[in-house]
């Protein structure tokens, strides 16, 4: 599970970008980025896959949105964009919101908007689905958490039918979604959010490559080699 100071030392790396900009020269294999032991094709084989690995209610995952729109503007053709929630926290409300984006996907009102949106719902200034507590900056009890209830109001406002949207919440198909992506998040290493995967095949995040936009253009790096490895092939 993802520790408390790993989430600090996450926003540490996104928030305060203290170290320079890295070069493709600079960039090292096991350092900066990794391999990850036995990959597994991906659902769209003539594509390079992006994946990050996230959670609503993850602090650094919240810093580093506005990174992650640039990345997903700058992708070239042929790279496509994914995303994988985890619920390391309970505690601090990750399950339920890892489950509320499975199902947002399966009616359809999982958009760019939304997405963005409900980082906002969540960290903004009284957000209507915030997480912690803005006097003591601690969590919520867990009886004062967001249900997937408040959450299917919040996607009433991109379509979604609250009853309709808490009924698929705890829908077979939804519950395996969550364990496949449990299962998914375990073999490919990941141990902390927010993490990009590339293909399945390399794992690197804020801290490994020493900033949110050493993060960006190294995973743009990465993509590419691989969009010239597949038109190799």
């Amino acid at each position: 599970m993802i520790k408390r100071t790993v989430v600090f030392l996450l926003l540490v790396a996104v928030a305060g970008f203290a170290s320079a900009q890295m070069t493709p020269q600079q960039w090292v294999e096991g350092k900066n980025y990794f391999a990850i032991a036995n990959p597994q094709p991906t659902n769209q084989p003539d594509k390079v896959v992006v994946t990050e690995v996230f959670s609503f209610a993850c602090p650094a995952c919240n810093q580093f949105e506005p990174f992650l729109d640039k990345l997903r503007a700058e992708l070239p053709k042929g790279a496509v964009l994914e995303f994988l929630p985890a619920g390391f926290i309970p505690t601090e409300d990750w399950p339920v919101f890892q489950r509320a984006y499975f199902t947002a996907r399966a009616l359809g009102v999982d958009t760019p908007a939304s997405h963005d949106a409900m980082f906002k719902a969540v960290w903004g200034p009284n957000g209507a689905l915030a997480t912690y507590d803005p006097t003591t900056q601690r969590p919520k009890a867990m009886a004062n958490m967001p249900t997937i209830q408040d959450i299917a109001k919040f996607y009433a406002k991109y379509g979604a039918k609250p009853a309709e949207f808490v009924a698929t919440a705890n829908s077979f198909s939804v519950n395996m979604d969550i364990k496949r992506a449990d299962k998914q998040i375990i073999a490919w290493g990941v141990n902390s959010t927010p993490t990009i995967v590339i293909d399945g095949k390399w794992r690197l995040d804020p801290s490994s490559a020493q900033g949110a936009q050493n993060l960006v253009d190294l995973t743009l790096y990465l993509v590419n080699k691989e969009l010239a490895t597949k038109k190799a092939q």
